[in-house]
């Protein structure tokens, strides 16, 4: 019989200093254990561990800025909204007081004439040609604009049609489709139908 080889070795084994045999180099670099030169590879260099606590302060120095940015910017949306609201809220209370202002002539127009003990019929009129007058001026300047569309293509959006007459019967003639008589005028504010014309339409 041949006697059994002895076991091959990897490595040279260290010894510690009582004599007790430690894991051999070339294992502990295969195992990664703690102290190989792989850790010692990926470990931060010297300068970087010695930079991390400021860089940790400046991180946090600078998340600290951008929370007081968003802090005020939250406050300062909400006090936007609030004041559009109240914006908003007073459009709507005082919307027309314009309007009505430029009305209060007209009134005190109208009232003084009431108060002409025997009007003629010229005082009457030229009283209430003033009144017109005064009346076309607060809608030219609130933009309240007459539709008056004689002789016009009949417009379903801006005319309102209560009946319709034969073309040839007009005086002043007008073609088919076309506004023969306005009975009332319409009235526009801005690009709004405030109220359509009451017209009669010319029929071919």
């Amino acid at each position: 019989m041949q006697a059994d080889k002895p076991a091959e070795k990897k490595g040279p084994a260290a010894t510690s200093p009582n004599g007790a045999d430690k894991t051999p180099v070339g294992d502990a670099r295969e195992a990664g254990e703690p102290g190989s030169d792989t850790d010692v590879d990926s470990a931060l260099p010297l300068e970087d561990l010695k930079e991390l606590p400021q860089r940790c302060a400046d991180a946090e120095a600078k998340a600290s800025e951008y929370y007081d940015r968003y802090v005020r910017t939250v406050a300062e949306m909400e006090n936007l909204r609030r004041r559009l609201q109240d914006d908003v809220a007073r459009a709507h209370k005082f919307g027309i007081e314009g309007f009505a202002e430029g009305l209060l002539a007209v009134r005190d127009s109208l009232e003084m004439a009431l108060k002409v003990e025997k009007p003629s019929v010229e005082s009457l009129i030229e009283g209430a040609q003033v009144t017109l007058r005064q009346l076309d001026s607060v809608f030219e300047r609130n933009k309240v604009v007459a539709i008056d569309p004689l002789g016009e293509k009949f417009d379903p959006n801006r005319h309102q049609a209560i009946s319709t007459i034969a073309a040839g019967q007009t005086k002043p003639p007008v073609q088919p489709d076309h506004v023969a008589v306005v009975l009332q005028k319409g009235y526009l504010i801005h690009d709004r139908i405030l109220r359509p014309a009451l017209v009669i339409v010319a029929q071919g």
